[in-house]
């Protein structure tokens, strides 16, 4: 029996991913070099170790109980050699990154600056995705991880999220408006005001239909942009009061704009995710570690908004609602 330790690498990575192309990403082959490393690993063996289809790749019951007995022995290996490794991997090639559209123009840019700083070789790729495609990205292995922002915590078991920091929504506005004269102002209060914010691309209208829930606010229709300017103009137009997380790791106000604290206090929180159970390649982690410590970085004053960064998850104390505050 003449097998290498490279096909029972690469037939564990079709195994976890299944998926050929995946794997073959994995290794930096092609798929083609992959369908054929673990067809020479079935012909060693005489065991067909998948079943194939032109959709899917499922494990047969042989190659099920190979992966799980190979699978762990090779795990021990890599985190031995990683740990061996540890001072000089992870700071060269492509690192695959999603993120949605308005934290990639204020901290996630900061972040890459920072990689850039610290591992000029190592090139980190954002893709602009809303939240639910930033998401499907990671568990799907496109992206090695993700930044998305949340009022609760995320749903189901796929996915390792490490809280980097909270912002509170403020109530965004002109000086001369009369909530302006408040030092904060009540959720309560806006029912009373057209609105102004982000769309669910950004994760903002989920905490924004908390708080109307929890404050036994009625349903109402509120305008809903992609990005932050676009809200601002429409509050600097008069058009509306703006709702939005206001600290220095998003966007600035204009400086035309005041913002005010909202009460009771709603919380967003902006979280780096990876797939759970699969642990990061050495150069997605370097990466990772340079946008985590950048969250703990302290943060610039912002005008008219005291900081309420935290760097451990307070999630809001309410329930969820089946309240729907956007209308078409």
């Amino acid at each position: 029996m003449n097998v290498s330790l490279q096909q029972l690498k690469v037939f564990v990575a079709v195994a976890r991913e299944r998926s050929f192309t995946r794997a073959a990403r994995q290794f930096d082959l092609t798929q083609s070099a992959v369908s054929r490393c673990v067809r020479e690993l079935e012909d060693s063996l005489e065991l067909k170790l998948f079943d194939r289809t032109t959709r899917q790749v499922a494990l047969t019951n042989a190659g099920a109980s190979l992966e799980r007995r190979i699978g762990r022995l090779l795990d021990e290996i890599e985190l031995t050699l990683r740990e061996e490794r540890a001072a000089y991997d992870g700071h060269t090639g492509v690192v695959a990154l999603a993120s949605n559209p308005v934290l990639s123009s204020s901290w996630v840019a900061q972040g890459l600056a920072r990689c850039t700083a610290a591992f000029p070789e190592l090139i980190v790729s954002v893709e602009d995705q809303p939240q639910s495609g930033v998401l499907a990205s990671v568990e799907q292995g496109e992206a090695d991880f993700g930044v998305v922002s949340t009022a609760e915590p995320l749903a189901g078991d796929l996915l390792h999220a490490q809280v980097v920091f909270t912002t509170p929504l403020h109530a965004v506005m002109p000086p001369t408006h009369p909530l302006a004269c408040e030092t904060s102002v009540a959720w309560s209060t806006l029912q009373e005001w057209a609105l102004v914010t982000l769309n669910a691309d950004a994760g903002v209208r989920a905490a924004v239909e908390l708080a109307f829930s929890a404050n036994g606010l009625k349903r109402r229709t509120v305008q809903e942009f992609g990005h932050v300017a676009a809200v601002l103009r429409m509050v600097e137009l008069g058009l509306g009061v703006g709702v939005l997380p206001v600290d220095a790791h998003w966007p600035p106000l204009a400086a035309s704009l005041v913002s005010r604290p909202l009460l009771p206090e709603m919380n967003l929180a902006t979280l780096l995710v990876h797939r759970r159970n699969r642990s990061l390649r050495p150069n997605a982690a370097a990466a990772w570690a340079q946008f985590a410590a950048l969250a703990a970085t302290p943060l610039a004053a912002v005008e008219a908004a005291p900081s309420a960064s935290s760097h451990g998850l307070v999630w809001p104390a309410v329930a969820r609602s089946g309240a729907v505050l956007h209308e078409p």
